[in-house]
C-alpha cells in the first residue's frame, strides 16, 4: 500500500474528527430540514424562472427593448452574489437563523413591491431588493449541509437537495406561463412573495445549526472571506466548478427569446421545452450518484467536462434547425453540468474547516458572477444566439478539462474519500 502524503493524512484525520450525527430538529425532523435546505436552495431558479415567460410581454408593456428588461435578470444575479458576500459571513457571527428570518423578510416585501412597480426603473430597483434578501437564503443552504452533515454523507445530501431543487426550473416556467394565461407579469411577482411567506415559516421552525459562532468583530468575520479565499485548495476548485455556470445561465437568459421569438413558439409550449432542460438538471445529480458507485470522482469529471464539449459542437451546427433537436443536443450538457457541481461542492466544502459561511458565500457567489456574465454575453446583439451559446460550451468545457487534470493531481487539494471503495473500479 502506498504511503499517504502529509496532506492525505491530515484529510483522513479532518474526516475522522468531523464525523457526526445529523442534529435533530425537533420541529422540522431530519427530512423536514432537508426540505426547508432544498427549498431555500432553489430561490435562484424560483426568483428567475417563474416569470422567463412573461419577458417578451414585459417589454412590450413597457414598450422598451429586450435588453433592459433582462436587466431584471442580470442586476438580480449580480446583487444576489453580492448579498451572498456579506450574509454567509454574518450567519458565522450571529446564527443561521437570524440571518435568514431578516434576509427573507425583505426578500417577501421586495416581491410584493415588484408586483406594484409602475415602470422598469422601479422593478429593478425592487428586483435588486429581491436578489439581495434572496441570497441570504442560498448562502445559509450551503452553510447548513456544512453544519449538519460530515463528509461522507453530504455528498449524497448535496445530491438529494440539487435534484429536489431543480425541480423549481421545470415547473417554474411551466407555472408562470399558466399564471399568464388568468393575470398579468404583476401575478408572477405575487407568487414568489407567497414564496417568500412560505420559507419564512419553515425558517420560524428551525433551530440553529452552528456549533461555533465567530466571536469576533464584524470586521474580522468578513474578513474570513479573505482566509478562505487565500486557501489555494478552495479557491482553485472554486475557478474550476464555476465555469460551467457561464453557458447554463446564458441559456436561461436566452431561452425564451429563442423559443418564442425565434422559433416563433407560443409561451406554453416554449415552458414545456424548457422542462426538459429542468429535468435534464434533476436527473444529473442522481445520474452522478448512480456512476460514483462504479468509476471514481475524478474520472466522472473528466468525462463530464468532455461531453459539455460535444453536446456545445452539436448545438453549434444542428441547434438551430428545430426546437426540439437544439432541446436534444443541450440535453447532455446540461445534465453533465448539473452532475459535476454535486462532486465540486463537497470537495470545495471539505477545503475549509472553519469559516462555513464564508466559505458557502464564496462558493455561490463566483458561480453567480460567472453565471451572470454568461447572460450579459449572451444578451449582446448576437445574429445566432444558438451558435453562441454552443461556442460557450465548447469552450468552457475544454477549459475545465484541461484545469482539472493538473488540479486533482495537487497536494494542497484536499481529497474526500470516495463514496464507495468498489472492487469494479479497481
Amino acid at each position: 500500500m502506498n504511503k499517504m502524503n502529509g496532506n492525505e493524512a491530515l484529510g483522513t484525520e479532518c474526516n475522522e474528527q468531523y464525523q457526526k450525527e445529523p442534529r435533530r430538529q425537533k420541529y422540522l425532523g431530519e427530512m423536514g430540514i432537508i426540505a426547508l435546505i432544498a427549498f431555500l436552495s432553489a430561490f435562484v431558479p424560483l426568483s428567475t424562472d417563474l416569470y422567463l415567460p412573461a419577458l417578451p410581454g414585459m417589454a412590450l408593456y413597457f414598450n422598451i427593448s429586450a435588453d433592459l428588461v433582462n436587466l431584471t435578470l442580470i442586476l438580480f444575479f449580480v446583487f444576489f452574489a453580492i448579498g451572498m458576500l456579506f450574509w454567509g459571513p454574518l450567519s458565522d457571527k450571529y446564527g443561521r437563523r437570524p440571518v435568514l428570518l431578516i434576509g427573507l423578510s425583505v426578500y417577501t416585501a421586495a416581491s410584493f413591491a415588484c408586483a406594484g412597480s409602475w415602470d422598469i426603473y422601479h422593478l429593478i430597483a425592487f428586483r435588486i431588493l429581491q436578489a439581495i434578501g434572496g441570497s441570504a437564503a442560498f448562502a445559509v443552504a450551503t452553510a447548513m449541509i456544512k453544519d449538519i452533515y460530515d463528509s461522507k454523507r453530504r455528498e449524497a445530501i448535496l445530491a438529494m437537495v440539487q435534484s429536489m431543487v431543480l425541480v423549481a426550473p421545470a415547473a417554474a416556467p411551466v407555472l408562470g406561463a399558466l399564471l399568464l394565461k388568468f393575470m398579468s407579469w404583476r401575478g408572477e411577482f405575487l407568487a414568489l412573495a407567497f414564496i417568500g411567506l412560505l420559507a419564512l415559516a419553515g425558517s420560524v421552525a428551525l433551530q440553529e445549526t452552528i456549533d461555533k459562532r465567530n466571536t469576533g468583530s464584524i470586521l474580522q468575520t468578513l474578513g474570513g472571506l479573505c482566509t478562505v479565499a487565500r486557501n489555494p485548495g478552495f479557491s482553485s476548485l472554486l475557478v474550476l466548478f464555476s465555469l460551467p455556470m457561464v453557458p447554463a445561465m446564458a441559456f436561461i437568459a436566452s431561452s425564451s427569446y429563442i423559443y418564442i421569438n425565434g422559433f416563433r413558439l407560443s409561451a406554453q409550449v416554449y415552458s414545456y421545452y424548457f422542462a426538459i432542460n429542468a429535468i435534464g438538471m434533476i436527473f444529473g445529480p442522481m445520474l452522478y450518484m448512480q456512476v460514483s458507485r462504479r468509476y471514481t470522482r475524478r474520472s466522472i469529471i473528466l468525462a463530464c467536462f468532455g461531453i459539455m464539449s460535444v453536446s456545445g459542437l452539436l448545438m453549434s451546427f444542428v441547434g438551430g434547425f428545430l426546437p426540439w433537436m437544439l432541446a436534444i443536443v443541450l440535453l447532455p450538457a446540461t445534465i453533465c453540468g448539473s452532475g459535476v457541481r454535486i462532486p465540486g461542492t463537497n470537495l470545495m466544502l471539505e477545503q475549509q474547516r472553519e469559516d462555513t459561511g464564508s466559505a458557502a458565500s464564496l462558493l455561490n457567489c463566483f458561480a453567480t458572477f460567472l453565471g451572470s456574465i454568461g447572460m450579459i454575453i449572451i444578451s449582446l446583439n448576437w445574429s445566432n444566439t444558438i451558435l453562441v451559446l454552443g461556442i460557450m460550451n465548447i469552450l468552457v468545457g475544454l477549459v475545465c478539462l484541461i484545469l482539472w487534470l493538473p488540479i486533482s493531481q495537487k497536494q494542497y487539494v484536499l481529497k474526500v474519500p470516495e463514496r464507495y471503495i468498489a472492487a469494479t473500479s479497481r
